[in-house]
């Protein structure tokens, strides 16, 4: 991607000799999670695997695995990083897709027969080896990428002026590698989308001090048991908030019940199913029942679901509320009645994560060292996660499949590819 050069690489030659109809790499295969090792090729070389794709489709029709080696000799200003975990992000998907808003540089810079991306845009890397120019970066330090676009589904990768391009953790005593790979999008999402839009904090405080209120200011979301959601239930807690929170209906009941009570335990003061949140009774429920008669009215909502799920957030918004769209997993149009606009004065926002870090990496330092500061003490869990182990041996249909099954139905948590001590 824009920040990755990978300067000498050697395709393998079985891919130059077939014809192009058939070109796939062989057996797919991945690195390290805390070991030092990694594959050595003749002369020094690293040998190094990446998950890519040269078209936009489904990830089952056009990743695969393309293997090239890397030069012992770093150009100046650069570092040789290996991948210690990579997550697999709905927004990874829909790169693949071409349906994102931002669209991957597309290169043979690795060696691959035509033009092609890695996937994947967050992860924690290890530096292994660094150039003499490199001046902030050591061997051993644990970094993330500045910006977005990084393509981190890779056993290893040359990072071009590393200083700017990577930010190191700066502790990582008490932190996993699983920690630091998932910090950058939905944490950080959570954070600014609770911080940037409306000051909860501040009206909270005012509430308390003018005695409306017997508790702190309230936001309502749904996708709640997302990554996302997870998150911001955890700071609202954190920072005083009490939320309204909405998950899918599920047809096993007791799952349902305990996905509830496992939110509640995160810190969410209200768990409802789409089903209770979309009848026409709930607008009522949340004045009589959760904000004091409207006493206490809810001024933000997270929308990551779109459609009329969406409408019924903004209608449970207070007077001057404001919603933000984050995501629109019902793949439908967000559409409000008029008279919201009119009547109640509510304020419509969009947040694209990608856009605030590249344009802030400063704040993106500052938020992702805040929230594993608080990861290391014990004040914010991690999200559920399926570990999908990545060695060097492991199938290429392995790794696609756990690409492709990102959006399907319910899933367990959230999928994180982890290197092996082999690679």
């Amino acid at each position: 991607m824009s920040s990755v050069r990978i300067t000498t690489c050697r395709p393998a030659v079985s891919r130059l000799l077939r014809p192009k109809a058939t070109l796939r790499c062989p057996q797919p295969s991945h690195p390290p999670l805390l070991q030092v090792r990694h594959k050595s090729g003749p002369y020094g070389y690293t040998q190094a695997k990446a998950l890519v794709f040269s078209k936009y489709g489904e990830p089952n029709d056009v990743l695969y695995v393309h293997k090239h080696s890397i030069s012992p000799s770093l150009p100046n200003k650069s570092v040789l990083v290996r991948t210690l975990a990579a997550p697999i992000n709905p927004a990874d998907v829909n790169t693949i897709q071409g349906t994102y808003g931002a669209k991957p540089s597309f290169s043979s810079l690795i060696g691959t027969s035509e033009p092609s991306a890695v996937g994947g845009n967050e992860g924690c890397f290890e530096v292994v080896s660094v150039g003499s120019g490199v001046t902030g970066l050591k061997k051993g330090d644990w970094v993330l990428p500045a910006k977005t676009g990084f393509g981190s589904w890779r056993t290893h990768a040359l990072v071009e002026d590393a200083d700017k391009a990577l930010l190191k953790v700066s502790d990582k005593g008490g932190l996993t590698p699983l920690q630091v790979a998932t910090v950058s999008v939905n944490p950080c999402s959570a954070y600014r989308m609770l911080k940037d839009f409306v000051d909860l904090i501040d009206l909270s405080v005012k509430s308390y001090a003018s005695g409306r209120s017997t508790g702190g200011a309230w936001f309502i979301q749904n996708g709640a048991n997302s990554g996302v959601g997870r998150a911001a239930i955890q700071l609202g807690k954190l920072w005083g908030l009490r939320s309204i929170n909405v998950v899918r209906s599920r047809e096993d009941k007791e799952a349902e019940r305990k996905l509830k009570e496992e939110l509640k335990g995160l810190g969410a003061t209200v768990v409802v199913t789409e089903e209770e949140f979309m009848d026409r009774s709930f607008t009522a429920r949340v004045k009589e029942e959760f904000t004091d008669g409207g006493k206490d009215p809810i001024m933000l909502g997270l929308n990551c679901v779109g459609g009329k799920n969406a409408g019924q957030i903004a209608r449970c918004l207070g007077e001057g509320g404001t919603m933000v769209t984050y995501g629109a997993m019902s793949k439908q149009p967000v559409m409000l009645p008029t008279g919201l606009l009119i009547f109640k004065d509510l304020r419509f926002h969009g947040f694209w994560l990608s856009r605030w870090a590249n344009r802030d990496t400063e704040g993106k330092k500052k938020t992702i060292e805040e929230i594993l500061s608080l990861m290391k003490e014990k004040k914010f869990a991690d999200v559920p996660m399926q570990e999908i182990k990545w060695d060097w041996e492991t199938k290429e249909e392995v790794l696609k499949e756990a690409v492709q099954g990102t959006l399907q139905g319910f899933r367990s948590g959230k999928g994180v590819f982890v290197f092996g001590e082999d690679t």
